[in-house]
């Protein structure tokens, strides 16, 4: 993931309608929204000028990429292994102490 962040904001914005691509091929509805989504949320960001602000947005970027990269994957997962390992991996963090108590 570090290296995904070293990535240039175009490469993010030209990386995620790529996927938009793959996600909905053509001119679909679901295409034209998505689209529209992504461009939307890089015009509202083109202000930023700290470095860190724009870090964050770009791991903004990675993670939304990465979280349907995920759900895709669970969703073709014939064996259910990635749905066993999310169910099991949400469990632990339930049932962890809280800091503030």
């Amino acid at each position: 993931m570090e290296q995904a962040l070293t990535r240039t904001s175009l490469q993010l914005y030209r990386d995620c309608l790529r996927l938009i691509g793959h996600i909905a091929p053509g001119g679909s509805t679901k295409g034209s929204a998505l689209r529209h989504q992504v461009r939307s949320s890089f015009a509202l960001n083109k202000h930023l000028t700290s470095p860190a602000e724009i870090e964050t947005a770009k791991a903004g970027a990675v993670r939304a990429l990465a979280n349907f990269m995920l759900v895709e994957s669970a969703g073709t997962d014939k064996t259910g292994g990635l749905q066993k390992a999310m169910k099991n991996f949400n469990e632990r963090v339930m049932n962890e102490p809280k800091g503030n108590e």
